[in-house]
């Protein structure tokens, strides 16, 4: 298993309940195909450019062991959740 970070931006219209259903399901995602080690919900920022008409979005960042088997299933799972305006998957070094 290697170590990655992934950075998710949440639709802005999202309530905290809603932001923390959000992230469960974010987590779900990862755990599908490893375990998360850390999770950290930053607030609501203003986006240095528009992303789907919103200029306002939640940061999340969770740090997770994956199989890189389980990273297409991920990314296709956050593509498809239409809260997640962005992600960003990145491998860390050891």
């Amino acid at each position: 298993m290697r170590s990655y970070e992934l950075g998710v931006v949440l639709h802005p219209a999202l309530e905290e309940a809603s932001v923390t259903q959000a992230v469960e399901k974010v987590s779900q995602y990862l755990k599908t195909g490893g375990t998360v080690t850390s999770v950290n919900v930053w607030a609501k920022r203003r986006l240095a450019y528009q992303i789907r008409r919103q200029q306002e979005g939640t940061y999340v960042f969770l740090q997770a062991q994956l199989e890189a088997q389980a990273i297409r299933e991920l990314e296709r799972n956050l593509k498809l959740d239409e809260n997640v305006l962005r992600y960003l998957l990145v491998q860390m070094q050891v």
